[in-house]
């Protein structure tokens, strides 16, 4: 539906950019005016009651203007030469390696230097484990970052990423990166401020005064790392407060209930996109949002969120797709690529884990009938996505 006040706002907010909407800026001008209404109202989904939803959603409207002003010329080229090939990313020619970056060659810049090595063994798409910075002592292997624009010592530098991404452009070639949208590392600059007492910075997170939230959430959420990390809240003594910790005590729950925290982490999102990120792999997006009563897993407004995401990249940065790295059963992966009005418009990609088990029990069996008996779920895919199908990742079978 047509939403005047809407249109006008986004009109004030690319006039102000001094944009040539009749010229250059044309087609942004177009997808932004067609995907307005969407974001309007998947946004107020999530923040409709709340007091700084009008403030945020301003705020929003500017956000998506800056990031395709920032987006470099070279990565609009690219984006205008893959929206000719339609979706770009079920092509069959694309082949992939994931690696960790500092145990295949040291750093970033000597894995510029193996690319010709790709090449000749047929791989067009380099999925990067963790490179940006988290606590050496406590990083979970690079999913609690500390900060998100900053790539660690060991690998090198920013410089040295965008090199090689330029390089890989050049060649014809496709980096992934993950973001980790659930969680901060309690190194990070928010939470350190949020330990300092800073209330604005604590409602980030889940910041609780005593145990009775948290215990009433713990009757309905499952231990994610029962033996190791057991428990869902950690107590921190600075504050006299529990703090929501799901996956470690030192990766504290981001508060996406709060639309501050969403625009902050929409703005980061837009970052790697504008070093050049073609995929961008959403690490577990079934826990980013959490609701009393509840397991705090694949509840719909995490797919409102991704949702959201999906649309706002679209305008700004159509060139990057999304993989949403929920390893959960084939019924509920498949409402990650969206369902109804948003079938296809949530994630790009998905993990085939469930291919990935199977392959190795039909090898291990020399039975085919498991794997053949599951193709029909894994088969209700919608068009206009695609599976990563492969033979094995840092992820355990589960």
């Amino acid at each position: 539906m047509y939403n005047k006040a809407l249109h006008q706002q986004v009109n004030e907010a690319i006039q102000q950019a001094g944009m040539d909407i009749g010229g250059q800026d044309n087609l942004f001008y177009t997808r932004y005016m067609a995907n307005a209404a969407p974001i309007f109202s998947l946004y107020m989904q999530l923040y409709e009651h709340h007091p700084q939803a009008e403030t945020y959603f301003n705020k929003l409207i500017e956000l998506l203007v800056a990031a395709y002003a920032d987006r470099p010329e070279a990565l609009k080229k690219r984006d205008a030469e893959k929206m000719k090939e339609g979706q770009w990313f079920l092509s069959n020619k694309l082949a992939g390696m994931s690696l960790y970056v500092d145990r295949f060659c040291g750093n970033l810049a000597t894995l510029g230097e193996k690319l010709s090595y790709f090449e000749e063994l047929g791989v067009n798409l380099l999925h990067l484990m963790p490179i940006f910075e988290s606590p050496p002592e406590a990083s979970d292997g690079g999913y609690a970052v500390s900060d998100f624009r900053k790539v660690a010592d060991r690998f090198g530098t920013l410089d040295d990423l965008q090199l090689l991404q330029s390089a890989m452009q050049y060649k014809g070639m496709y980096l992934m990166l993950d973001i980790v949208l659930n969680h901060t590392s309690d190194q990070h600059a928010w939470a350190k401020k949020a330990r300092a007492g800073e209330q604005e910075y604590q409602d980030y997170y889940y910041f609780y005064n005593d145990r009775s939230l948290p215990d009433q959430y713990d009757q309905t959420m499952p231990e994610i790392f029962p033996e190791a990390a057991p428990g869902s809240f950690t107590y921190i003594t600075e504050l006299q407060k529990w703090v929501m910790t799901v996956f470690h005590r030192y990766q504290w729950d981001l508060n996406y209930n709060n639309p501050r925290v969403f625009v902050e982490m929409l703005d980061t999102i837009f970052f790697f996109a504008n070093i050049g990120v073609d995929i961008l792999r959403i690490d577990a997006p079934a826990f980013i949002w959490k609701q009393l009563g509840t397991t705090c897993q694949n509840l719909p407004q995490a797919h409102t969120i991704l949702r959201l995401i999906k649309q706002c990249v679209e305008v700004s940065t159509p060139g990057m797709a999304l993989l949403g790295e929920a390893i959960v059963a084939p019924k509920e992966i498949m409402n990650y690529f969206g369902t109804g009005d948003y079938t296809a418009r949530e994630c790009d990609f998905a993990y085939n884990a469930t291919h990935m088990a199977l392959q190795w029990d039909m090898l291990a069996t020399g039975d085919t009938r498991v794997m053949l008996a599951a193709q029909h779920e894994l088969l209700r895919k919608p068009a206009g996505t695609s599976w990563i199908t492969y033979t094995r990742c840092h992820d355990d079978i589960g």
